[in-house]
């Protein structure tokens, strides 16, 4: 009765959220949206065992809702320091100022993480020349970083379907003399995009691209079919009450794709992790769920639901005990 409670109240207090949401002139950035949306995050943080697909119709609806205001306004947040970012002669010297930047951080030292862990089987120190980032958005943080920091020599062509999106995002890495080198951006929908998506050997699909389950599949269908066999796909998700925040992807809407790895992080990171590999063979085929094929072996308890583990604060670490343990038995 305690659990059904909690996610009583939690629903209660998110949908309270969500009506004076609702209500505000605009989202973009001021104290009201700010301590709104803080708010929000910091009541959907903890861990939580709430199934979404049990809510009730007109919680699902609101939950959509919210999800899609959470999308406007966090556009808007990122169009606003970008624009703030390009007024400094190299922007990319000054992204702390972003207040969400260091999120960024561990975020695309996760992802990397795990793309090492998983990108290549037969080279170890093999890492992907060219990357694909669906949805960059004005702020193309992940990108950035990932450019900067972990992909030193790789190219980046990031996506999105709105021109001045784009156009502030390209004047922030003008005036560095590598990323303007290898970041690239183009304006348009990622549907449109066919032969061109075998080029790269990772697609990154940003977390709002597709605010809803049937326009997201409808995206990781389209890249099932165009994407080079045996690239690697790396979406973003969430888990638990989270999921109030952004789509929720799961296995089944991967078909074409082998699931690799699922990390549901529980610290500030908001998004979950999702990894999968274009099969090399039939994008029709459905392989079902093997735990072998995840790396976990066969401790993994029958209670598991397509391998989602609960990785507090340090999932890389938890998955190594698990794949350790696997190897032993």
């Amino acid at each position: 009765m305690g659990s059904l409670h909690q996610e009583a109240n939690l629903v209660e207090n998110v949908c309270a959220i969500y009506h004076k949401i609702s209500k505000l002139e605009t989202l973009k950035p001021s104290n009201d949206v700010n301590r709104l949306f803080t708010e929000l995050v910091t009541i959907c943080i903890p861990p939580s065992s709430i199934n979404m697909t049990t809510l009730p119709p007109n919680i699902q609806e609101t939950r959509s809702n919210l999800i899609r205001l959470c999308g406007e306004a966090e556009g808007c947040l990122e169009a606003h320091f970008s624009t703030l970012l390009a007024t400094f002669p190299n922007p990319i010297n000054h992204l702390n100022i972003f207040p969400y930047y260091s999120n960024y951080l561990k975020l695309s030292q996760l992802e990397f993480d795990i793309l090492t862990r998983h990108y290549s089987v037969t080279e170890p120190d093999a890492v992907p020349t060219r990357v694909a980032f669906v949805g960059s958005g004005p702020l193309p943080l992940t990108s950035i970083v990932l450019a900067s920091y972990h992909l030193k020599e790789s190219t980046f062509h990031n996506y999105d379907i709105d021109h001045s999106a784009n156009s502030l995002a390209s004047r922030l890495v003008a005036s560095d003399d590598d990323l303007s080198k290898r970041m690239f951006f183009h304006t348009t929908d990622i549907i449109n995009v066919t032969d061109g998506l075998k080029e790269y050997d990772v697609v990154f699909l940003a977390a709002l691209v597709g605010m809803n389950i049937d326009d997201k599949v409808k995206v990781i269908k389209h890249l099932a079919k165009y994407m080079a066999p045996g690239a690697i796909l790396m979406l973003r998700s969430a888990h638990g009450a989270r999921a109030f925040l952004y789509p929720v992807v799961d296995p089944e809407d991967l078909q074409g794709f082998e699931v690799l790895s699922i990390f549901h992080p529980q610290d500030e990171v908001i998004n979950s992790v999702v990894i999968a590999r274009k099969d090399p063979i039939d994008v029709e085929a459905d392989h079902g769920h093997d735990h072998h094929q995840l790396g976990v072996g066969s401790i993994v308890p029958s209670s598991c639901k397509y391998c989602d583990f609960q990785a507090f604060n340090k999932p890389l670490n938890q998955m190594n005990i698990i794949e350790e343990l696997a190897m032993e038995e």
